[in-house]
């Protein structure tokens, strides 16, 4: 740790502490988590979940671990630096935030959770203060509570901050996967509209009631597995018929409203995947088109980034082009390093190794063939000479047609068509979307508690 100079605490949680710090031989500002508790062995620290998880991943949208130490007895976690998390942003703002705003940062989280449940984790705990965002660009954050998708059930009971928490957890079920990550983005989504949370339960009883309350109270049509849980843990839902999303999100376009209406289904079959969340209307406008298929009224729109093109390809759900704008894609990442210090009593993992996230990639074009390229013939060939013949032939009548006269005046040769421009992506020109603002009318505050 001496190689770091400490510049401010930027956080405290209930497992760890956040600096902000930089790095004296580099000058790189990094953001450094020291761990509460002590660790032991090395063996104890790389075996943690947020460490073996962060180490199989390697994407645009999820945040870095450069490196982890373990200096007298102490676990420091070296990530990359965001300038501030998502619920900063909207705790001191006064005006709402654009459709666009929302739109953009949404669908950078999406393609993150969708790499990352196609790499067989799910999240557990997506909140506003676990979405780093640095300008237009935005990270998931704060693995401590990933699991894996495989992982044998009973699950842990308690996950994620209760207001982001999904219905299934809430009544003690066992057994859940990713779909809890689609719920709590729901939340997030409305709350990013809205400036306040969709549901702030005080409690967990509290928290179902304010669930009904939105969407209504669900019907054996509607979740039947959820009345057993409820039935099994003595619990019997307030009978609520619930207001639409619309009326309690007045900012927000209709496919904003349908889509965050999708992600917070009771039934977790019902709601969207990461991957199907892509191909959703709300997020038609960051699809990117070709200049060839471009009408000239068509908007200028975001490509996705190129490990979730290839996952959507193989899905057969939309084709993509491009890249998002800013992102550096995996393959010019510089190979990643294993260092052990000498020191007495300190024992670090420098640049945390990728080959696992680069081998089982499987998004990698690695297996594509190359391109069959066209071979002229051979010079003495009876098919170069039958071409060679043609093309004189061509060449002549050609030339005869350009200088031929009508009249007294000359045909012009047909002028080229100019090429069709490309329009750049709409982070250069935001004001090509327009997006309403307004300020927030006055009424009743939350507190929020923070826990994990």
């Amino acid at each position: 740790m001496e190689r770091y100079k400490i510049i401010k605490e930027v956080g405290d949680g209930t497992f760890g502490t956040v600096w902000r710090a930089i790095n004296k031989q580099s000058g790189e500002v990094v953001a450094i988590k020291k761990m509460k508790r002590k660790y032991y062995s090395w063996e104890e620290c790389i075996n943690l979940r947020e460490v073996k998880s962060l180490r199989k991943m390697n994407h645009p949208n999820i945040v870095k671990l450069k490196e982890v130490i373990r200096e007298n007895d102490i676990l420091y976690f070296v990530f990359e630096c965001m300038e501030c998390n998502l619920y900063q942003l909207m705790k001191d703002r006064a005006k709402l935030f654009s459709e666009a705003e929302v739109r953009n940062w949404c669908f950078q989280v999406f393609q993150g959770l969708a790499y990352m449940h196609q790499r067989g984790y799910f999240h557990r705990d997506l909140k506003p203060e676990n979405l780093l965002v640095s300008k237009d660009l935005i990270k998931l954050a704060d693995f401590g509570l990933a699991r894996e998708i495989i992982s044998q059930p009973p699950y842990t009971e308690y996950v994620s901050t209760r207001w982001y928490r999904a219905p299934e957890v809430l009544l003690q079920s066992p057994m859940y996967n990713s779909a809890v990550d689609m719920w709590a983005m729901g939340a997030i989504i409305a709350e990013l509209f809205t400036l306040r949370p969709l549901f702030p339960g005080s409690s967990e009883a509290d928290e179902i009631y304010k669930i009904c309350s939105v969407i209504g109270t669900p019907t054996e049509s509607v979740w039947a597995e959820g009345l057993k849980l409820a039935s099994d843990i003595n619990y019997q839902f307030p009978q609520l018929t619930g207001v639409h999303l619309s009326v309690l999100i007045p900012s927000a376009s209709e496919d904003a409203v349908n889509f965050i209406t999708s992600l917070c289904s009771w039934d977790p079959c019902k709601r969207p995947t990461a991957l199907e969340a892509l191909s959703h209307p709300f997020f038609q406008s960051c699809f990117y088109i070709p200049p060839s298929l471009r009408s000239k009224s068509a908007v200028t729109r975001t490509p996705p980034s190129a490990g979730t093109r290839g996952a959507l390809e193989q899905k057969s759900v939309r084709r993509y082009s491009g890249t998002l704008p800013n992102f550096k894609p995996a393959s010019n990442l510089p190979p990643a390093k294993s260092h052990t210090s000498v020191a007495t009593g300190v024992q670090r993992k420098l640049e945390i190794n990728n080959k696992d996230a680069i081998k089982n990639d499987k998004f990698s074009n690695a297996a594509a063939k190359p391109p069959v390229r066209y071979r002229p013939p051979a010079r003495n060939s009876p098919t170069s000479t039958y071409n060679g013949k043609i093309a004189r032939e061509v060449s002549e009548t050609a030339e005869t047609l350009a200088n031929m006269t009508v009249g007294s005046a000359r045909v012009p040769a047909r002028q080229a068509v100019p090429a069709p421009m490309k329009a750049g992506g709409w982070h250069g020109q935001p004001h090509l979307f327009l997006g309403r603002s307004q300020e927030i009318q006055p009424g009743r505050t939350f507190s929020r508690k923070v826990a994990g």
